[in-house]
């Protein structure tokens, strides 16, 4: 099963629309859904390496206007929207210690949770509710989010095709890193937050 997935992902790496549907999953795990970009990031570049840096581009403005439609979430729909979804990740006794650490450490925080497997809606919603410097924090999210794809793209376009033999070789043990390190993401958020 894993296996036809990751064929399939990596076969539709070559159709005309796979690009927007990487697009909608980076703008939509930026505010509310739980699988990151990386999931089609990686095979899309492994499918064309040298296309890594326009994938990597693509992911890094979806990302970061969906970190927007986050940041609007946590400053306008905080008490009905952005309270339920920090609710939904097990995270509302944490965002009042979270906020206060904005004041000192805004910055920071974007850039370090932003490049890192912490669920970045988390950072979006958080932003906005704490009244985060709007202009910053589009900076912030374009340093880190670009930063993270951009690193994953240097290695894919650099490695692509050792890379892709490893994955292929040992494709279950780096599934369940991915999956380690998406729950990981989740664990220290709800450490840190």
């Amino acid at each position: 099963m894993l296996r036809r997935i990751y064929d399939w992902c990596i076969d539709a790496a070559h159709k005309p629309h796979a690009m927007w549907i990487m697009a909608a999953v980076a703008f939509a795990e930026s505010s509310f859904f739980p699988v990151p970009p990386d999931v089609m990031l990686i095979p899309m570049s492994l499918a064309k390496p040298q296309r890594a840096w326009l994938f990597a581009g693509v992911c890094t403005a979806a990302s970061v206007a969906g970190g927007l439609v986050g940041y609007a979430i946590g400053a306008l729909l905080y008490d009905s929207l952005g309270h339920w979804l920090i609710q939904l990740y097990g995270l509302g006794d944490k965002v009042e210690a979270f906020r206060a650490s904005y004041a000192e450490w805004g910055a920071v925080i974007i850039l370090l949770k932003g490049l890192t497997p912490i669920p970045y809606k988390l950072v979006t919603i958080t932003s906005g509710f704490a009244g985060y410097n709007l202009f910053l924090f589009i900076v912030c999210s374009i340093i880190a989010r670009g930063g993270r794809f951009f690193i994953a793209a240097i290695l894919l376009n650099r490695y692509g095709e050792w890379i892709r033999v490893q994955i292929e070789k040992r494709l279950g043990l780096w599934v369940a890193l991915g999956a380690a390190v998406l729950v990981a993401g989740f664990v220290i958020a709800v450490k840190l937050i």
